[in-house]
């Protein structure tokens, strides 16, 4: 005979456990600050990452023990990244360590073949976010930046201020 009990039980501590892990997230957000899910370094990306997973884990535990590690891991996940945030303001030095530059792929209409092989973006990629962002002449198109974070930026029209690509790398 088929026992109906167990999978109900095992539904409401999946349900019960994912809740107390999103809420542990909660609490480490407030404590540590909104920036723990930034995007504006590939350590903020991979706290996102690390997080979501390990709140998959402590909802799928069947034991107090692996349960409050995983717990206890997402601390430790916080902890590094707010670690690191912190020392990236006070040292020049690990700032230029960790920090990714965001790289010119297109200036001025025309593609920088060097930089998007460096980078591995294709041109049929960078054409793909002209179409997003409403490029219809490639004259109009004044720089295409890949960022810090992996996304592609696209700056056209008649008007724009060089400021705004003071800080990217020219490959």
């Amino acid at each position: 005979m088929l026992d109906l009990v167990e999978p109900f039980g095992a539904l409401a501590r999946g349900l019960i456990l994912t809740a107390v892990a999103v809420l542990w997230t909660v609490l480490l957000v407030r404590l540590v600050g909104l920036r723990s899910f930034s995007k504006m370094t590939s350590f903020d990306f991979v706290t996102t990452v690390a997080t979501g997973s390990l709140i998959a884990q402590a909802g799928t535990r069947s034991d107090w023990v692996s349960f409050f590690q995983a717990l206890a891991a997402m601390a430790g996940v916080f902890l590094i990244q707010y670690a690191l945030a912190l020392a990236r303001l006070r040292s020049d030095k690990v700032r230029r360590l960790l920090r990714n530059r965001p790289v010119l792929l297109m200036e001025d209409g025309d593609f920088l073949d060097e930089a998007m092989n460096s980078t591995r973006v294709s041109r049929s990629s960078v054409i793909g976010k002209l179409r997003a962002a409403n490029v219809l002449d490639f004259s109009k198109v004044r720089a295409v930046v890949l960022e810090t974070t992996g996304d592609i930026s696209v700056l056209h029209g008649d008007d724009f201020d060089r400021r705004l690509i003071e800080e990217v790398e020219r490959l």
